[in-house]
């Protein structure tokens, strides 16, 4: 009995591990889901180098009380999965939106990004966003625009001089 107790305890601390060192964590509702789109989406995560797993409700209750993120109890209801990556905030979230968008039946219940339990919403909204090489694609855009603007005018006015002077 006592090394049963053992290894959940075990479980109960590979989760608030998983929780601790994860920049972000998104928890679904997988059900519904045949199995050649779980392992799609499995595939698809483990390429974003993303870990998704199963536990069990009670043992994730135990880890995020215990990590003092209790808020989660509440959607830690049905079938849950929980997605977690060390590096990308952005890419769990995005994966996830992208997935339900194409397949109804995972719902995405919420999640914790950096340390912060997050609404459905604040993970709906990390998942709109484009990702690393997007953000930067665009800051270079504006970044641009007042020295391509600066060019067009320079010319425009140097063209019209040369008109005026010819």
């Amino acid at each position: 009995m006592s090394s049963i107790i053992e290894k959940k305890k075990q479980v109960v601390d590979e989760i608030a591990e998983q929780f601790r060192t994860s920049q972000t964590a998104v928890v679904v509702n997988y059900r519904g889901l045949s199995v050649a789109e779980v392992t799609e989406l499995r595939k698809e995560l483990r390429d974003a180098g993303i870990d998704f797993k199963v536990y069990k409700n009670t043992m994730t209750r135990r880890a995020v009380d215990s990590l003092e993120l209790s808020e989660l109890n509440d959607i830690l209801v049905g079938p849950t999965a929980v997605a977690f990556s060390k590096d990308d905030v952005v890419a769990p979230a995005r994966i996830m939106n992208d997935f339900a968008k194409k397949y109804d039946a995972l719902e995405i219940k919420g999640g914790v990004i950096e340390g912060k339990v997050a609404t459905l919403e604040q993970m709906q909204e990390l998942g709109n966003l484009p990702n690393y090489d997007g953000m930067v694609s665009m800051l270079l855009s504006v970044l641009q625009a007042p020295v391509r603007n600066f060019a067009y005018v320079t010319k425009a006015i140097a063209e019209q001089k040369e008109e005026q002077g010819a």
